[in-house]
């Protein structure tokens, strides 16, 4: 019924944590991202599907993952240990119900250094910017996510670098898909932030994301919900 795609790039120590919360008969989808550390054969062990994705990329792995998928539904979450996808049925289930067609969840930070200042400062800024193009009042750009997987695949999202997220949402307004917040905790994540642990990695996903913020809307589904199928 669910497929969960979790982009993974050195996350061994994450992984054990990350994959025993996936919920009972759903299957997770592990995208290795050219880990180095053993992530693929480690995910594998604990019973996951693994893809390898030798693209490097946030969205080249998102999106291989969700070329895997086959089930109903699909959620996105990170492999890093911040975001805990046993709370992903509540996702689903507002999907499954037709109360929204895309759910996000917006993260609250639980401790000291889940969430740096500077990171949180730009998600503010692309919310404001999301808000002023789509008219979406969304707070929180973040990676956990649930939608059905045919409209998603439908959205043709072509970015393969941390522009992705912000890339569904976007197309997903575009087409008057109805996106909703669902809050969940935020916790230091296991080992260091490829992206938004440095000011400069950081900088570079707001490069990417204006990138896909100043494109054009293109034709996509109509609809996220039954009726796409």
């Amino acid at each position: 019924m669910v497929d969960v795609v979790l982009p993974c790039l050195d996350e061994a120590s994450a992984l054990p944590w990350v994959l025993e919360r996936i919920p009972p008969a759903w299957r997770a989808i592990v995208v290795d991202n050219g880990s180095s550390d053993g992530s693929g054969a480690i995910a594998s062990a604990l019973g996951a599907c693994v893809v390898y994705q030798p693209e490097r990329g946030f969205g080249a792995a998102c999106q291989a993952g969700l070329l895997a998928a086959e089930a109903e539904f699909v959620c996105f979450c990170d492999c890093d240990a911040s975001l805990d996808p046993g709370l992903l049925p509540v996702f689903v289930q507002e999907v499954a119900d037709g109360k929204a067609d895309l759910v996000l969840g917006r993260r609250w930070p639980q401790g000291r250094g889940a969430w740096p200042v500077h990171a949180r400062a730009g998600n503010l800024a692309l919310s404001w910017m999301v808000r002023r193009r789509t008219g979406l009042r969304l707070h929180d750009l973040g990676p956990m996510r649930a939608a059905r997987r045919e409209p998603l695949v439908g959205l043709h999202l072509t970015d393969r670098r941390s522009g992705y997220p912000l890339q569904m949402v976007l197309r997903a307004a575009d087409a008057g898909w109805r996106v909703s917040e669902v809050d969940v905790p935020y916790l230091p994540r296991a080992g260091k932030s490829k992206v938004t642990g440095t000011w400069r990695g950081t900088w570079h996903a707001v490069h990417d994301m204006r990138t896909v913020l100043s494109q054009p809307p293109l034709p996509v589904p109509a609809s996220g919900g039954e009726d796409a199928q």
